[in-house]
């Protein structure tokens, strides 16, 4: 009995204290489909869940504290047949911010180009560099790209080797009839979201994700003064892109994510400091001028 009890505490000691790499909340809306039996969908979100949360996506040791937070939410809109289905990805993503308990939005999408096979109870399958069907090859595109996000604002470029993974899937797709992987079809698909990300020319939107949150946000708990000149600094970035490339669609995915919390960070300065990021945030994302003029009704 002593052997068995000094087995096991010597197993807790040296058993490694890692898990995997994402937290993500999934969940499979089916409201607008009629007519069939539910078990399916519930089946297929508890599939997903054990397809994202279960497997090991890199080589990194993330403790549970460490993992990524993030949430799909597919909703279907058409049942085609009995294993065919057309629908929607809602896709978001957040960062914890240090020293605090804000979590910062990174990745807020809609993929809407998403139709897929699913045999209930079968297992999903999925392996790098072979497509094996759209249902994993989709979801394992955005946790590439999830992955890739977040690494990037930890380190400079750091997710690269996880949007050649995603762009990978990208290229083995692209004798499929599935929507959403080719060039041609669309400016705004999983194609060019990747292309932009790995496209050299638009790097500096890359360092804007480092800056931005590892020496701005990160850094507003010490000294809030320091982190909002740090973003102004990183604003920069954009702009350079705006100017360049405007309505890049890279530039939209970012502005979507983050011009709410843009107004946040800059409700509270002084009236300089609120105009000039205003003045740049008009000129970066002129859409959104009419929100950015609430910086200053605080």
């Amino acid at each position: 009995m002593r052997k068995i009890l000094l087995f096991i505490i010597i197993f807790f000691l040296i058993k490694p204290s890692f898990t995997q790499e994402l937290y993500c909340n999934v969940n499979v809306n089916f409201q607008q489909v009629e007519g069939t039996q539910t078990k399916i969908f519930e089946n297929l979100e508890r599939a997903l869940f054990e397809f994202i949360n279960n497997r090991n996506w890199t080589n990194y040791n993330f403790s549970v504290e460490e993992r990524i937070e993030c949430t799909i939410l597919l909703n279907i809109s058409e049942r085609i047949s009995s294993d065919q289905f057309k629908g929607t990805l809602n896709i978001a993503l957040k960062r914890p911010v240090f020293n605090s308990a804000y979590n910062s939005t990174t990745l807020n999408y809609v993929d809407r180009d998403f139709q897929f096979e699913y045999v209930e109870f079968q297992p999903l399958e999925y392996q790098d560099n072979v497509f094996t069907n759209n249902l994993t090859s989709v979801i394992a595109y955005w946790v590439y790209m999830f992955l890739g996000i977040d690494f990037d604002t930890f380190t400079l470029y750091g997710g690269t080797l996880f949007y050649e993974k995603a762009e990978s899937i990208v290229n083995s797709a692209q004798n499929e009839s599935y929507p959403g992987w080719k060039a041609f079809e669309s400016q705004k698909n999983r194609y060019w979201l990747v292309e932009n990300m790995m496209n050299p020319s638009y790097q500096p939107i890359r360092k804007f994700l480092y800056e931005y949150h590892r020496r701005g946000l990160d850094v507003m708990y010490e000294d809030a003064n320091e982190g909002k000149a740090k973003i102004l600094k990183a604003l920069k970035y954009l702009q350079l892109i705006q100017n360049q490339r405007p309505g890049l669609f890279l530039m939209q995915i970012v502005m979507d994510a983050k011009s709410d919390e843009f107004v946040n960070v800059f409700s509270e300065g002084s009236p300089s400091e609120k105009n000039q990021a205003i003045n740049l945030l008009k000129e970066i994302d002129p859409a959104n001028s009419d929100k950015y003029d609430g910086i200053l009704k605080n």
